[in-house]
């Protein structure tokens, strides 16, 4: 049963969260491809590079819940201004800064401000989806255009002007949408939502406990994998491929581009199959792909690894509606906060195994074998989900 539409455009919901999406999923990836060339600006090493974006990854996933808290007691519609506006501001102030604590500050408050989107965009836009794997699925592939963007636009600014330029450009960007958003909310274009449009039965006391503490471990150990991928995928394809940081750059935009288109599909399959299923099938496909990732070079590589992203991709809209399903409305921002301090947060010191791991054996393939043990970890806890219905 639906509920009366509340005024506001639903459409206008979905643009301003997908666009969100895609700001939340852009700037780390700038900075791993601009870690490239860091070293020789900065004096330092690859992995201290790297180790200078660890306090705003854990922001990141930590201050998920709060976000989530305040959307849900708060104004989603209000977090997601403070979002847009703080968010832009601190990626820019990345572009200014002067050294490597500086850089370190900056990219801090990009993961501060950056954690509100997942628990309160998301959660926002499951309030106003009819068919939510498809929202789901549609707003993935705005996540997976992120990743795909930041490659792009980091090599190409890199290559015509700098680093610093690679986050001045789209921060002052984010900014500007920021200023558009608060038109739109000013002439009651987006609207606050706090129940479904489309309610679910409710599910019992025990699927909601059993769901949760099975959906704790999958959301940490699949965030594992996408949060390891990210920082390895760069310099591996930098490494194994004929053609430097422009061959590098190339290969992680086609690998995450394709990855979020094809999250509509897996949202549909959400839609029409049990998410259970679709879970569990993602998790078992990316295991032996990942395990090819730690060995291949070259385009095989490159096909590898836009496999294993696929799968870990096409695993969110389930797993989005798998954690919808099994909380009521009203704290789903809250819900959707824990899952990012996992996914996001504790699965963000994968940046610092990743270092650690290429600093004591001088290469990532032991980083893609273990992760090919957490995919496997993942579809053997999806098994213990309570079973249900095709659909939220």
């Amino acid at each position: 049963m639906r509920t009366p539409a509340p005024p506001g455009s639903p459409r206008a919901a979905l643009a301003v969260s997908c666009l969100g999406h895609l700001y939340a999923h852009l700037f780390e990836p700038i900075f791993f491809v601009a870690a490239l060339v860091l070293p020789g600006e900065l004096g330092l090493s690859y992995e201290e590079v790297l180790a200078l974006v660890i306090a705003g990854k854990l922001l990141y996933g930590v201050l998920a819940p709060l976000a989530g808290w305040l959307g849900d007691r708060w104004s989603t519609t209000g977090m997601m201004a403070v979002y847009f506006l703080g968010l832009g501001v601190s990626a820019t102030a990345v572009g200014f800064a002067d050294g490597p604590w500086t850089m370190a500050l900056a990219l801090a408050a990009t993961g501060m401000f950056g954690a509100i989107y997942h628990p309160v965009g998301i959660a926002w836009l499951i309030r106003n989806a009819v068919d939510k794997g498809k929202a789901i699925g549609v707003n993935g592939v705005f996540g997976g255009i992120g990743p795909a963007a930041a490659a792009a636009l980091a090599g190409g600014l890199i290559a015509v002007a700098s680093w610093r330029a690679a986050f001045i450009v789209p921060g002052l960007l984010v900014v500007l949408t920021g200023l558009g958003y608060l038109v739109l909310l000013k002439r009651g274009v987006v609207v606050e939502v706090k129940a479904d449009r489309a309610p679910s039965p409710p599910p019992s006391r025990g699927e909601t406990m059993r769901a949760g503490l099975v959906l704790s471990v999958t959301m940490l150990c699949a965030g594992l994998i996408y949060q390891a991928s990210q920082p390895a995928l760069p310099k591996l394809f930098e490494e194994r491929l004929d053609g430097g940081i422009a061959a590098a750059s190339a290969a992680v935009t086609a690998v995450y581009l394709v990855a979020g288109l094809l999250q509509v599909v897996a949202g549909h399959l959400a839609d029409r199959w049990p998410a259970k299923r679709v879970y569990l099938l993602a998790a078992l496909a990316q295991a032996p792909v990942l395990a090819l990732v730690a060995q291949l070079s070259g385009l095989p590589l490159v096909a590898a690894a836009m496999l294993a992203v696929v799968f870990n991709m096409a695993a969110i809209p389930a797993e989005n509606v798998l954690l919808a399903r099994y909380t009521p409305a009203r704290w789903r921002g809250t819900a959707f906060g824990l899952k990012f301090v996992l996914s996001f947060g504790v699965s963000g010191l994968a940046v610092p195994l990743a270092a650690l791991i290429r600093a004591q054996t001088g290469g990532f393939t032991l980083l893609f074998w273990l992760l090919a043990g957490s995919a496997i970890a993942v579809a053997a806890a999806a098994l213990l989900l309570p079973d249900e219905r095709a659909g939220v």
